[in-house]
């Protein structure tokens, strides 16, 4: 298939539930792009990921054009909403005489069993990685606030790993290469290193947020309905895009 020229047409999703922000401000910094949600009109080519969710709304997982496309064919979409992103071109109907023409929406609903693990275990805890941590944190240094490319981060464990401290995450945080090394296998008050935030774990839906690469601002506010109203990613998202 091909992709047509996207359209503007939008519909309403849900909004966002108020945020009651339980966690120590951070530092003003200018916005990274990682975190910024790109604007739909901005959409280019086919690399934008879609929002698959079950039949009820709730996010599921991010999939590219062709699972969606595979979806409309298999009729197990069951609603979308968000904007038009690509209007895709097949071949000719032997029948009709007509070409297929797929329209894939930015958040699409599908039919069948939940896949979503949030709602199947009431102790479900999404896996930890650094890719997700350092988005969590903003990319910043939770020693210091300064914000720093990538490969300047690593994983530090409050309660150092070598003192029995758990590869878990609320006992990791952010930090850049210079604050690890200078905290060493110490706590951070054994080290006269505050904390700039407290570590938490992620719900699916902000864990769905996290592994998501340039999510679109209508994806950002749906996923945001979604969040815990004390998340601290309401807060963190606000400052960090203002």
């Amino acid at each position: 298939m091909t992709a047509g020229k996207k359209t503007g047409k939008r519909d309403t999703c849900r909004g966002a539930a108020p945020a009651l922000p339980r966690h120590i401000p951070l530092p003003d910094s200018a916005p990274d792009p990682q975190l910024v949600p790109v604007p739909n009109a901005a959409v280019r080519g086919l690399s934008h990921q879609i929002l698959r969710t079950d039949i009820a709304g709730m996010p599921l997982e991010w999939i590219d054009y062709r699972e969606a496309v595979r979806l409309y064919h298999m009729r197990q979409v069951a609603y979308s909403c968000g904007s038009m992103l690509y209007r895709l071109r097949g071949g000719i109907n032997a029948r009709s005489g007509r070409r297929t023409v797929v329209e894939v929406n930015s958040i699409v609903a599908t039919i069948g069993h939940s896949s979503n693990p949030g709602t199947l275990r009431a102790d479900y805890v999404p896996p930890l990685n650094n890719e997700t941590l350092f988005k969590r944190d903003g990319y910043l240094c939770m020693y210091c606030g300064g914000r720093f490319p990538t490969q300047l981060l690593s994983r530090d464990h409050i309660r150092p790993f070598c003192r029995g401290g758990q590869d878990i995450w609320t006992n990791v945080i952010t930090a850049c290469r210079r604050c690890n090394n200078a905290k060493a296998s110490r706590t951070p008050e054994e080290a006269d290193m505050q904390l700039l935030a407290v570590p938490f774990t992620p719900t699916y839906a902000e864990y769905i947020y996290l592994k998501g690469r340039r999510v679109l601002a209508d994806q950002m506010e749906y996923l945001l309905a979604h969040f815990p109203r004390s998340s601290p990613l309401h807060e963190r998202l606000r400052r960090w895009l203002s």
